[in-house]
């Protein structure tokens, strides 16, 4: 157990080394470019930008190297190679080896019920503070000129075919992408159900999965312990040093808002509800899912966050093995109470840079809209960001300034993305602890300790 809690405090402190570096290499380069764009020497910084930070996908970027885009971008795609399997075969085995499957009804309501609830208080707050914000004029920004061809964006829908889409009608076209996660959930449950009803029948199948699992999990222990560092680095020095101050200045209010409400309801909704419905002590949770937290800031993923979280949970926080492979997959999936949160400010955000009045009836309209898109979102980067434009359609905000105040919060997406995550991944612990102890299968002892 010590040698173990040595190599996590080992592999977090390379984590803050990277975060710290990569940021401050990050500054710097923004300084440089600023520096040699006033003065006259842009082509120098074109060429620094070429060889370490240029998206190489882009036209642009046929003549680049782009080296700290290239680690960034096998680090994302390797954790999401990993995404499809890991909930597949944990939830799965976790239905499976339950010993009453009749629990699996309560079990299931409670922790939907949970993550709703928090959905409900973290929407609130986050839309209270930012019609705040709104009000006190802060929002009111000089947006740039910037063109919106490029953006990102989804085709309005109904967020209910959420519920539709959840059913697959192809189960190999659902396990071949990232985009329909809540269905593979479902594809688990039902495999997980099914196996456990056939008892010895499915031991084949089962002992399959269970050596799925084993593997995705010795891949997902090589990808944190020895290339996250690395890619860490170099997603933040990137994500600093391509920023420019044409993006921060206007969007600076937005991305402090969105940090500060995130943490904020972090460190109060959390602990406040493990005490309220289980009278233990919040600060225990809180000492305790910390390295939780920072790991899922600096990774921004939620599947790579998993293995430590459930751990956490398992070994520091006295849940059962049962409950947080139920709990932890399925929270990863559909518990976004931080992107909801992120959703209201930069809705709030986005109508008011635009010169529209949002109201508070819009807000609650808001809310409900990205409580619907949120659980589905597609375990793809800034997925969660683009989903604002479904919100947006919903509410009619598509005038050409609302397009270029949603192109500057899809392009300063990051930094406010490491609080966004931390809100999503530690609310998923938080309802472990208190499905675990609703169930009776919380360990006092081991909380406490």
């Amino acid at each position: 157990m010590d040698a173990k809690r040595k190599e996590s405090m080992s592999i977090m402190k390379k984590i803050m080394i990277a975060m710290a570096t990569g940021i401050l290499l990050g500054v710097v380069c923004l300084w440089l470019r600023e520096s040699l764009t006033a003065g006259g020497n842009e082509g120098t910084w074109k060429l620094i930008n070429r060889i370490f930070f240029q998206d190489i996908t882009q036209e642009k970027g046929f003549y680049s190297l782009g080296l700290f885009y290239i680690i960034q971008q096998l680090f994302m795609r390797g954790l999401q190679l990993a995404i499809v399997p890991l909930v597949l075969s944990s939830l799965s085995l976790a239905l499976c080896s339950m010993a009453d499957p009749k629990r699996l009804g309560k079990i299931a309501g409670k922790t939907i019920g949970t993550f709703i609830g928090f959905y409900v208080c973290g929407a609130t707050l986050a839309g209270l503070f930012a019609y705040f914000i709104k009000s006190m004029g802060w929002f009111s920004v000089n947006l740039p000129e910037t063109t919106t061809s490029n953006v990102a964006t989804l085709e309005a829908y109904n967020p209910l075919t959420t519920v539709i889409n959840a059913v697959p009608s192809n189960v190999v076209e659902v396990l071949g992408s990232n985009n329909s996660i809540l269905a593979v959930v479902v594809v688990a449950v039902i495999l997980g159900l099914s196996m456990n009803a056939l008892g010895d029948k499915a031991a084949t199948i089962k002992s399959l999965l269970q050596n799925l699992n084993d593997i995705v999990q010795v891949y997902m222990d090589f990808l944190i312990n020895k290339v996250s560092p690395i890619a860490i680095f170099c997603m933040l020095a990137r994500t600093f040093a391509t920023y420019g101050t044409e993006y921060i200045r206007p969007t600076l209010t937005f991305m402090i808002a969105t940090i500060f409400i995130s943490l904020a309801l972090v460190v109060t909704i959390y602990p406040i509800g493990i005490f309220l419905l289980t009278g233990l002590n919040p600060f225990k949770f809180a000492k305790k899912i910390f390295k939780v937290g920072m790991f899922a800031a600096a990774t921004q993923s939620s599947a790579a966050t998993l293995p430590l979280n459930r751990k956490t949970c398992m070994e520091e926080l006295g849940c059962s093995k049962e409950i947080s492979s139920f709990v932890l997959p399925m929270g990863m999936t559909i518990n976004m109470n931080g992107t909801t949160a992120m959703h209201m400010v930069a809705i709030t955000f986005i109508a008011t840079a635009a010169g529209i009045n949002i109201t508070p009836t819009q807000l609650i309209t808001a809310a409900f809209l990205s409580i619907c898109v949120a659980m589905g979102t597609p375990a793809i980067p800034v997925a969660g960001t683009t989903l604002i434009f479904v919100i947006m359609s919903g509410l009619g905000l598509s005038s050409d300034l609302c397009m270029v105040a949603y192109a500057l919060v899809l392009a300063i997406s990051y930094l406010p993305g490491m609080a966004v995550i931390t809100l999503n991944v530690v609310g998923d612990a938080a309802t472990t602890v208190i499905v675990s102890y609703k169930e009776n299968e919380l360990d006092k002892d081991v909380y406490n300790s």
